[in-house]
C-alpha cells in the first residue's frame, strides 16, 4: 500500500447465522464461507457508519485468512469484530475476526479496501468527511 499510514480504531460488530450450506460434509464452515461472512460484515460496517443504502464504495485489493481453527457444529451463529487498523490516501485495512458460540476467534481476515469513485471505478481519494469516520472508535454515526 503506497498511502501513507495513520492510526485507526473504528470497530464494529455483527452476529451472522450459520446457514445449513455453510456447512461442509464433516460438519465444518466450509473454508470460502469464512470469507463471505467477513463480506457480509463489511457491507454492514460500511453501511452503518457511511449510511444505509449506500455505503462507502469500495473494491478489495488484497484480502489474507488465518484460519486458527474450525467453527464446530455447535455453532449456530457466528460474531464478525471488524476494526479499521490502518488508513492511507485513497484505501484504508480492516481486520476481521470470525468469533464462535465459546468466543473463539476461529478466523481473523485482513483486507486492504480502496476506495472508489463509482462513476470511473478508479482509486479516488478518501475525503475529509471519511477519514473522520474510519480514524473514530465506537463508530455507527452517520450524518
Amino acid at each position: 500500500m503506497s498511502d501513507t499510514a495513520a492510526s485507526a480504531n473504528l470497530t464494529d460488530e455483527v452476529t451472522i447465522p450459520v446457514r445449513w450450506n455453510d456447512v461442509d460434509r464433516f460438519g465444518h464452515i466450509n473454508n470460502i464461507t469464512y470469507i463471505e461472512y467477513t463480506q457480509e460484515a463489511r457491507i454492514a460496517f460500511s453501511q452503518k457508519n457511511f449510511g444505509a443504502g449506500r455505503g462507502l464504495p469500495v473494491f478489495v485489493r488484497h484480502i489474507e485468512a488465518d484460519y486458527l481453527r474450525p467453527v464446530m457444529p455447535d455453532t449456530t451463529e457466528v460474531r464478525v469484530r471488524t476494526e479499521v487498523v490502518s488508513v492511507g490516501n485513497t484505501s484504508f485495512t480492516t481486520r476481521q475476526d470470525i468469533i464462535d458460540r465459546h468466543g473463539s476467534v476461529c478466523c481473523s481476515v485482513t483486507s486492504v479496501l480502496v476506495v472508489v469513485d463509482t462513476a470511473t471505478a478508479t482509486p479516488r481519494a478518501i475525503t475529509q468527511r471519511e477519514l473522520g469516520i474510519l480514524t473514530r472508535s465506537g463508530g455507527g454515526d452517520t450524518e
